[in-house]
């Protein structure tokens, strides 16, 4: 049996199509765009759109679909929550998707996919013994999910792996989660660049601020730069110290920053609860940004 992922972006709608759960061969993707300021009721359009677009050039419909979507959908109310999307939140997403197409769904958060396909089709591959792996995405938001013998453990409230909205500032700078000082306006690259900025008096972005550091031409950047592998390592050492995953795979812009994996890793033996010894794989993803409709497709 074909497994059938959607990607539903804030831009772009993608469906990819695997052959089959032995055979995880890409045999088809195509993308539409979201177009989410015509509504709610247009981006379910625009996913039929999709689907039938490519069950068209396949010349079958899809027996189920899996989504990665924005936010996440209640397991309680049965509607969405959290969506940067916000028109999708407070909708019942699983069922007006099911209407429009006429086949069962399942829906994750698109973290959640990430984790999912880089423990099962990426990163993990190199890593066959890796029972517990924890996804983080570290790009203008922030992240995680966590799949065990894998599959995604979505959690009681179905937020499980929101590692970003833990505080790790204290009065720090207020979060559209209503906290402040969440994990997300510390390592986002926004986040990075607005410390920067208030720190500097000047807007950089932070391909630039690192090559200051690196230069060692900005005090300003060097403060950011140390400040992100602080935090980063206080972050990941409670990742550590709560679920002791046998894998750590960081996707996200900011996630490409090289001395995460050095220095970054040294910061984190100063807190994890092990006499500082750390010896978790922490790596980069191998599947870019097809991990979300991949890992939809693998649910």
């Amino acid at each position: 049996m074909k497994l059938w992922g959607i990607d539903l972006g804030g831009t772009k709608i993608e469906c990819a199509v695997l052959d089959s759960e032995n055979n995880l061969e890409v045999i088809i993707r195509k993308r539409v765009p979201t177009e989410a300021d015509k509504g709610y009721e247009h981006i379910i359009q625009q996913i039929k759109k999709v689907i039938d677009l490519v069950a068209e050039e396949l010349g079958e419909q899809p027996p189920k679909v899996g989504f990665a979507t924005p936010g996440v959908l209640d397991p309680e109310t049965q509607t969405m929550k959290n969506c940067n999307t916000v028109c999708m939140n407070g909708q019942p997403m699983n069922r007006d998707i099911e209407a429009a197409i006429g086949v069962p769904v399942k829906l994750a958060n698109d973290a959640n996919c990430f984790a999912l396909a880089e423990a099962l089709m990426g990163a993990g591959k190199n890593y066959p013994k890796a029972e517990v792996v924890f996804g983080v995405i570290m790009g203008t938001g922030v992240g995680g999910g966590l799949v065990v013998h894998g599959k995604v453990i979505g959690g009681h409230h179905g937020i499980g792996g929101e590692w970003g909205h833990n505080i790790i500032e204290e009065n720090g700078e207020p979060c559209y989660c209503g906290k402040a000082g969440c994990v997300e306006k510390v390592f986002s690259g926004t986040g990075l660049e607005k410390y920067y900025a208030k720190i500097s008096g000047k807007s950089l972005i932070l391909k630039d601020i690192l090559t200051n550091h690196l230069n060692n031409s900005d005090s300003h950047a060097t403060a950011t730069i140390e400040r992100l592998l602080e935090y980063y390592g206080r972050g990941i050492s409670t990742l550590i110290n709560v679920i002791d995953p046998d894998l750590i795979v960081i996707g996200g812009g900011v996630g490409n920053i090289d001395l995460l994996y050095t220095e970054g890793y040294e910061r984190i033996k100063k807190y994890i609860f092990n006499n500082k010894k750390l010896t978790t794989p922490i790596i980069k993803p191998l599947l870019g940004d097809s991990a979300g409709v991949f890992g939809a497709a693998l649910l």
